[in-house]
């Protein structure tokens, strides 16, 4: 994406993710004529996520809906960022706030990650200072999209924290499946499973305890809101 005369060893690696052909040929010049390296610009989730993880930028720029549902699979790839490369900054640019998936970005390790609606960057200067910020381990945050989030918090039940995913997990924990089974059922690793187990607890607020077995919490809590095992 950048000339060898553009690159330089102080120049923050950006590597963008967004469909529309002209956005992201504009954030593309915006982000150079600024001193950014644009590594590589990328028309939908699957060849960002290749480009991520051969050039391992200092942060990357996303948008939330991409190709081929255009729901949510930039914020996914974005979430699969954090997990797999946690020393990248992860920079949210799009017209909706998604509220599960931003919740859960937001909640994993909220250094280094921004999330800026389109429509209300009204000063590219200050976009790209928020870019910066968050590339050395800040936050960037449009206050409707806190104040979106925030509103959920306050209105919604604790399995609605839950991922997709998560959700799958603890509905075969109400069957009263093993990690082994889980695993084997969802086509995911042991260790995955490990992983959204863990993240269930947290989210259902259930601590470690000497009394309390946490597994059974969180199915009883599945079960009393009407889902079926």
């Amino acid at each position: 994406m950048t000339t060898p005369d553009q690159s330089a060893p102080d120049r923050l690696r950006v590597i963008l993710a967004e469909d529309s052909v002209l956005l992201r040929d504009g954030l593309v010049r915006l982000l150079q004529a600024a001193g950014l390296e644009v590594v590589d610009a990328c028309p939908d989730a699957e060849t960002f996520l290749a480009a991520v993880r051969e050039h391992r930028p200092d942060i990357v720029v996303v948008d939330v809906r991409m190709p081929p549902t255009f729901t949510s699979e930039g914020l996914e790839a974005a979430l699969v960022v954090r997990s797999e490369l946690p020393e990248t900054a992860v920079m949210v640019l799009s017209q909706y706030v998604e509220e599960t998936y931003a919740t859960e970005l937001l909640a994993g390790r909220p250094r280094g990650v921004g999330y800026l609606l389109k429509d209300r960057v009204a000063d590219t200067s200050e976009f790209i200072e928020a870019i910066r910020t968050v590339a050395e381990g800040g936050t960037a945050l449009d206050p409707e999209v806190i104040s979106q989030l925030m509103s959920r918090a306050r209105h919604v039940d604790p399995l609605s924290r839950l991922t997709p995913r998560e959700q799958d997990v603890l509905r075969l924990m109400a069957q009263g499946r093993t990690n082994s089974a889980i695993s084997r059922e969802l086509f995911i690793g042991e260790g995955a499973v490990e992983k959204n187990v863990s993240s269930i607890f947290s989210k259902l607020d259930l601590a470690p305890t000497g009394d309390d077995h946490r597994r059974v919490l969180a199915v009883l809590q599945w079960l009393e809101h009407g889902n079926e095992p």
